[in-house]
């Protein structure tokens, strides 16, 4: 499949990353090497989030600097500009430069977790915008996640000179027309372009969408940038992970809680984005297909890190990004218990034939990566 509405935005991005690598190397002074001097701050930045933040985990702090990355991004509106009134500045670092003033919007529910742990490092590290730093942190977080892409970073945002107003971020309850709508306002994209930035929610969990339970993952294997979230918002719903009929939630497939290991949690927004008849063939399209899914969504989180700035005032520092943990290439498989006839396709293509995980009962959704206990 052809992600054809991101083309001209990658193409001026491989022209940028192609300028790049015609220029001379420079050593930089931790002996380092990259093409640009502007990029020779970054690798003490990137250091330090892995050591001090991530610790080469694809954890809960991965999760939540994933998240900021979009949330600061798409508050903008190119609509709101046009009329002159507050528009936000798109990925500007808005939310950790007034970290009083966005985190305590309602769509932002806990983002305040993720503002509170990158702003030392913006303080240890005050050669670099906030704009910067949180785009910078998502793309060394997701290096972390097995079969993540290695995304593209450009360096030279601005700060911030006034926080984004209030109501420029899609919620799980919205209608697809209306996540539709603020995507293609905020940002450009179309229906494709914004299946492919739920890719992210392969390694996504929830706190707050269901008070009474914590760190919800949005499919199976949230520790791993894979297929399987598109696979299993596709099952049908049998039930809640905690409590019900929360707003913005769907029925899970996978609810199955047993102490710390939290069932599977359904937003409602991607229920509906995968059967709907503008995005059902993108969505089912991403199953199994590993390769499509994570450069559809690097193409498509280039896109997104720049909003609000000039990519032709920007530096590409790319290089400075970690090569990502490879993928376990583990093909998409049906959960233990699950299979096609569990399927509610909304696409008319054919549904790819998988297999299914052995066992006779719904299996947990591990709480820690790796095994672990906690976390």
């Amino acid at each position: 499949m052809v992600f054809t509405t991101l083309l001209a935005f990658v193409g001026v991005s491989v022209a940028v990353v192609q300028a790049a690598v015609l220029k001379p190397r420079v050593t930089c002074p931790n002996g380092s090497t990259t093409a640009n001097p502007v990029c020779c701050d970054f690798f003490a930045l990137r250091d330090d989030l892995q050591a001090n933040l991530f610790e080469g985990q694809c954890g809960e702090d991965v999760h939540e600097v994933v998240r900021l990355t979009f949330h600061d991004a798409i508050a903008f509106s190119a609509a709101l500009k046009l009329q002159g009134q507050p528009a936000g500045g798109g990925a500007d670092g808005s939310m950790l430069v007034f970290p009083d003033v966005e985190p305590n919007f309602a769509a932002n529910n806990g983002i305040s977790d993720s503002v509170e742990a990158l702003t030392p490092f913006l303080q240890r590290h005050n050669t670099i915008s906030a704009g910067d730093l949180i785009q910078f942190a998502g793309a060394v977080a997701l290096t972390n996640c097995p079969g993540a892409p290695r995304l593209q970073f450009l360096a030279g945002r601005p700060n911030a000179t006034a926080p984004a107003p209030d109501g420029l971020i899609p919620e799980p309850q919205d209608s697809v027309d209306k996540i539709l709508a603020r995507m293609l306002d905020g940002g450009g994209f179309l229906p494709a372009d914004v299946v492919a930035l739920l890719a992210s929610h392969t390694i996504a969990r929830s706190d707050h969408v269901d008070p009474t339970i914590q760190k919800a993952p949005f499919d199976s294997t949230p520790f791993t940038f894979d297929t399987q979230v598109f696979l299993e918002v596709l099952l049908e719903g049998i039930g809640w992970p905690g409590s019900p009929n929360n707003i913005g939630e769907a029925l899970s497939p996978l609810p199955l809680t047993v102490g710390a290991d939290i069932g599977e949690m359904r937003l409602e927004s991607d229920f509906l984005i995968a059967r709907d008849s503008r995005t059902a063939c993108t969505w089912q399209g991403f199953i199994n297909e590993q390769d499509e899914m994570s450069s559809a969504f690097a193409a498509a989180m280039a896109k997104l890190a720049v909003i609000g700035n000039d990519i032709l005032t920007l530096t590409d520092c790319s290089d400075v990004i970690p090569i990502p943990v490879p993928a376990s290439g583990k093909p998409a498989t049906y959960p233990a218990t699950k299979s096609q006839a569990d399927i509610q396709q909304a696409c008319i293509l054919p549904f790819p034939s998988l297999a299914t995980d052995p066992g006779a009962t719904e299996t947990p959704i591990p709480n820690c990566p790796g095994g672990a206990t906690t976390c």
